[in-house]
């Protein structure tokens, strides 16, 4: 009888890890951009999105419904116990630290200025969650889409990206990367993002622009891209309208930018 309840008690502790093991894998994300990640990597995993997951500018937002959100708090990330923490810029150092010292492991998504840099981000992203087939899909699928858009022989055509509140996006950034994958020249005098004055625009219009965040109508609404005298110069020059939701992470979603510039053309 004793024989058979050491063996009883014995089975029952291999059962629990088991069990631990079993559960979904518990993903929390500490801004918009890690939210696509979390969505397209780790769909069936215990979600912990972020409050802006549905937010228009957000590429999976209709993927986000039915998950649970959670604001990016050191309070809130404690109770929820992650296995691992996905970001671009949100949480700040102490919740950082805090997670990693209770075993979560936190991906830290590189702010991408090149394709090459949004793959080493899907794939560093899909090998925390368990996802590497995934990965390489979305890899594919970026970069199929980057194959049909290759542009055509013949001198490049200079372009001024332009958003909504004013701002340009010059050499060194991943806008610079997707005009040039679409086969145009930056416009952009200055490398990173910079203003660009109504004046300027005014005085020397540019040949053309591609347009960035003007869907979201409650985005800039009074910002200097949105000026009649702006308006008056991109007219019958707007190469393409590019959606705030291709452009707000740098994720294999820029490939679509890249798309819709050619399908505008």
């Amino acid at each position: 009888m004793t024989s058979r309840i050491a063996l009883a008690a014995a089975a029952l502790m291999m059962a629990v890890p088991a069990f631990a093991e079993a559960r979904p894998l518990r993903v929390m994300s500490l801004d918009q951009c890690g939210d696509q990640y979390a969505l397209a990597l780790a769909p069936d995993a215990d979600l912990a999105l972020s409050p802006r997951a549905d937010d228009p500018d957000s590429f999976l937002r209709r993927q986000a419904a039915g998950h649970r959100r959670m604001r990016p708090t050191l309070e809130a990330a404690v109770a929820f116990k992650p296995d691992v923490v996905i970001r671009y810029w949100g949480g700040d150092p102490r919740m950082l630290a805090r997670l990693e010292q209770s075993g979560a492991r936190i991906v830290n998504l590189d702010d991408a200025t090149d394709f090459e840099g949004v793959r080493g981000n899907v794939r560093k992203a899909a090998a925390a969650l368990q996802a590497p087939v995934r990965g390489e899909t979305l890899v594919k699928r970026m970069d199929g889409k980057l194959a049909a858009a290759a542009p055509v022989k013949g001198a490049p055509r200079s372009t001024l990206y332009l958003t909504a509140g004013g701002f340009t996006a010059g050499a060194g950034t991943l806008v610079d990367a997707i005009l040039r994958a679409a086969g145009l020249r930056n416009a952009a005098e200055a490398p990173g993002f910079a203003p660009v004055s109504v004046e300027r625009i005014a005085m020397s219009p540019p040949r053309r622009f591609v347009l960035g965040f003007f869907d979201l109508s409650r985005s800039d609404w009074r910002g200097p891209g949105r000026h009649p005298v702006v308006r008056k110069a991109a007219k019958g020059r707007v190469a393409a309208r590019l959606p705030g939701s291709t452009l707000t992470c740098p994720a294999w979603f820029a490939a679509d930018a890249v798309a819709a510039i050619k399908d505008a053309r």
